[in-house]
C-alpha cells in the first residue's frame, strides 16, 4: 500500500464513523509560544481540546504535516526523520476509550481498511500509579476484542501517559499499539514492547485529568481523544520495507541525490538519507512561510539546508542542487499539499540563495583555517588543530569536523577530536537549556494575559496594514504570557513615526469598548465580508471569523477576549528584522 492510499483509506474510515475532515494546519504554529514548529496533529487543535467548540463539530480526522527538531543529529540512521507526516482522529467531548479502541482496531485489522494480521499486532495500557489508577478500562476492551494476557502490556507512566507538557495542564493515559516486524517463526508467546522488532503504530490518548499547581489529578469536564499514527512507519510496514527510506516517499528524491553525486562507494547511505529528509523538510518550511535566517525557525531552516550541503560534499555534489531535489519534493507531494506547488519559484529561490550565502561563507571559514594554522610555530613537530578552534569553525563557518580534519592533514596538522566533542556537548547542553526554557510552558498557554495578547495581534495587525499598506501579511505569531510577538511582510525599517502611529491606533481602539464577535461561516462567505487570515485551508468547511466593530476581521482558531476594554494599554517594545523581506514586532499589554 502506498502512503497516498494510506491517507485516503484513513480518512475515508474516519468519515464513515462520522468525522469531518478538516486541513493540515502550517508548520508553524500560528498561536502557540511553546514550540517552534507544529510537532503534532493536536497543537493546532489545542483552544478545542480545551472546551472552545470547533466549527466542525464534535469528531474530527485529518493528516497533518509536522517537524521534529530534537533528533537533527540522529538523522541518518533507519529511523529518525525531521519532517513526517501524522493521522490523527479526535473526539472533542464525544465519544471515549471504548470507541476509540474499536475504531483503532477495525482499522487495523479489517480485510476493508489494513487487513493486518492479529497475531502480529500488541498493545500497552497504563499499568497506574499513585496519581492515577491501572486502566483497566482500556485493558477490558482490548481483552473483549481477542487480545490475551500475553498481548497486552501494562506499562509505566513514562511509556503509556501523556502530558501535560508543562507544569499544569489536561493529560491521561494512552493505548499503543504494535506490530510485529521480525521474522513469522519467532514471534514470542509473551509481547514486551522493549523488543525492538515490535514497532509502536499507532497511539490513543485520553485526556480525562487535568493536573493542577498543586500537583494533583482532577477529572476533566471535558474528556477527549487524541490519536495518531505516522504515514512514513506505517508505510513502510504495510510495504514490508525495513526503513520508511525504502518507500516512494524518499525514493524519487534518492535517485536524483545518486544521478548528482560524483563519488561512489558503500558508505553513502546516511549522506543519501541526510540530504533527502533535510530537503524535505526544507521545502515544506519554506511553503508555510519561513526563509533561512539567524533565528527561531529561519535558523532550523537554515542548518538543515547547510547540513545538506555539507553532506552533498562528501557525495561529490560539485553544483548547486538543493532546488534540484526540492523538485522532486514538489512533484512527490503537491497533489496532497497544494502549497508546495504554489510556492515552488519561491522554495527553489530561497534554497539557491541560502547555497551561495553558504559557499561564500565557506570561503570566509577557509580562509580563517589558514589563520588558525599560521600562528603555529613551523618547528612544532606534533602540529594540533585544538577543540575549540575545530568547534569554532564548525559553528561560525559550517565547517564539519570531517572537513577540518581533511584540510588539516593536508598541512600536516590533526584536529583534538576530544576536544571537539566537548566544545560540542557543551553547545548542545546549552542549547537544550535553551529549548527547555522555549518550551516550558508545554500546551499552549490559555490563561486570560495570552487571550488578551492574542487579540491584540489582530489589532496590531490591521494598524499595520493601515500606516504601511495592504502588503502587510502575517509572517507568524509567538505568545507568552507576557508579551507578543507578531512577524509581518514588509522591506523595510519601520519609522518612529510609522511606529508610533500604529500603537496610537491600536490604543484608540481599544478604548473604544468594542464587543469582539465570533461568527462561525464558510470561507467564502468570511472573505467576501472582507476578512483576512493565514492558511484558512486548514480550518475545513466551517471556520470561526472574528470582528472586531468595522476595524478587524480575521479568520482564526481563538481564543479572544470578549470586549477590546479588557486590554489595556498597548506599547510597542522593539522593532526589527526577522528575515528577508519580514519585520518583527514585540509588544506588550500593560493595565
Amino acid at each position: 500500500m502506498k502512503a497516498k492510499e494510506l491517507r485516503k483509506k484513513y480518512l475515508d474510515f474516519f468519515v464513515s464513523k462520522g468525522h469531518s475532515v478538516i486541513g493540515s494546519a502550517p508548520l508553524v504554529p500560528e498561536n502557540d509560544p511553546t514550540v517552534l514548529f507544529t510537532t503534532a496533529g493536536m497543537h493546532p487543535l489545542v483552544p478545542f481540546l480545551l472546551g472552545h467548540k470547533h466549527p466542525n463539530g464534535q469528531r474530527l480526522v485529518n493528516f497533518q504535516k509536522c517537524i521534529r527538531t530534537g533528533d537533527i543529529d540522529e538523522v541518518g540512521d533507519p529511523v529518525h526523520l525531521t519532517f513526517f507526516e501524522m493521522l490523527g482522529n479526535w473526539s472533542l467531548g464525544d465519544y471515549f476509550k471504548k470507541d476509540a479502541i474499536e475504531f483503532s482496531f477495525e482499522f487495523l485489522t479489517s480485510p476493508k481498511w489494513l487487513n493486518l494480521p492479529m497475531d502480529k499486532l500488541a498493545v500497552t495500557v497504563f499499568e497506574g500509579d499513585s496519581d492515577a489508577p491501572f486502566d483497566e478500562e482500556a485493558y477490558n476492551h482490548w481483552n473483549r476484542l481477542g487480545f490475551k494476557d500475553n498481548r497486552i502490556s501494562k506499562r509505566p507512566k513514562k511509556d503509556n501517559w501523556w502530558g501535560p507538557a508543562g507544569q499544569t495542564g489536561p493529560c491521561g493515559p494512552d493505548t499503543e499499539m504494535f506490530f510485529w516486524t521480525g521474522p513469522e517463526n519467532e514471534i514470542p508467546a509473551v509481547f514486551t514492547p522493549d523488543d525492538k522488532r515490535w514497532v509502536e503504530i499507532w497511539n490513543d490518548v485520553f485526556m480525562q485529568y487535568n493536573k493542577t499547581e498543586s500537583g494533583t489529578y482532577e477529572p476533566l469536564s471535558q474528556q477527549n481523544v487524541d490519536t495518531g499514527m505516522g504515514v512514513e512507519r506505517v508505510t513502510s510496514i504495510l510495504q514490508g520495507k525495513k526503513s520508511c527510506y525504502e518507500t516512494e516517499l524518499f525514493q524519487p528524491l534518492f535517485d536524483k541525490i545518486m544521478e548528482l553525486r560524483k563519488i561512489s562507494g558503500e558508505n553513502l547511505e546516511r549522506s543519501k538519507r541526510i540530504i533527502a529528509d533535510h530537503l524535505r523538510a526544507s521545502t515544506f518550511i519554506i511553503a508555510d512561510g519561513v526563509v533561512p535566517g539567524n533565528v527561531d525557525q529561519s535558523y532550523v531552516l537554515r542548518r538543515l539546508i547547510r547540513r545538506s550541503i555539507r553532506e552533498g560534499r562528501k557525495l561529490g555534489i560539485d553544483c548547486r542542487f538543493t532546488h534540484l531535489v526540492a523538485e522532486k519534493v514538489v512533484d512527490n507531494y503537491s497533489d496532497v499539499y497544494p502549497e508546495l506547488g504554489a510556492n515552488s519559484g519561491k522554495i527553489y529561490e530561497a534554497l539557491s540563495n541560502e547555497e551561495d550565502m553558504f559557499e561564500k561563507t565557506l570561503e570566509k571559514g577557509i580562509k580563517e583555517f589558514e589563520k588558525l594554522i599560521g600562528k603555529v610555530p613551523p618547528h612544532i613537530a606534533h602540529k594540533v588543530i585544538s577543540g575549540k578552534n575545530a568547534f569554532y569553525l564548525y559553528e561560525t563557518y559550517g565547517f564539519p569536523l570531517e572537513l577540518t580534519e581533511e584540510m588539516a592533514k593536508e598541512k600536516g596538522f590533526s584536529v583534538d577530536k576530544e576536544g571537539f566533542d566537548k566544545a560540542y556537548q557543551k553547545h548542545q547542553e546549552l542549547s537544550r537549556q535553551g529549548a527547555e526554557q522555549k518550551f516550558k510552558g508545554g500546551l499552549a498557554d490559555n490563561s486570560e494575559m495570552t487571550t488578551n495578547l492574542h487579540t491584540a495581534t489582530h489589532l496590531l495587525h490591521e494598524s499595520l496594514r493601515r500606516v504601511l499598506g495592504l502588503h502587510v501579511s502575517q509572517k507568524g505569531s509567538n505568545i507568552t504570557a507576557e508579551r507578543l510577538r507578531f512577524d509581518f511582510s514588509h522591506p523595510e525599517k519601520m519609522t518612529p513615526e510609522q511606529l508610533a502611529k500604529v500603537e496610537i491606533l491600536v490604543n484608540e481602539i481599544i478604548k473604544k469598548s468594542i464587543d469582539i464577535k465570533c461568527e462561525e461561516t464558510t470561507v467564502e462567505d468570511a472573505k467576501s465580508k472582507g476578512a483576512i487570515g493565514l492558511f484558512v485551508e486548514r480550518y475545513g468547511d466551517k471556520v470561526k471569523m472574528y470582528s472586531i466593530g468595522d476595524f478587524s476581521r480575521e479568520i482564526c482558531g481563538g481564543p479572544h477576549a470578549d470586549n477590546t476594554l479588557k486590554l489595556g494599554n498597548f506599547k510597542i517594545l522593539k522593532e526589527e528584522s526577522s528575515s528577508q523581506g519580514v519585520r518583527r514586532i514585540k509588544a506588550v499589554l500593560t493595565k
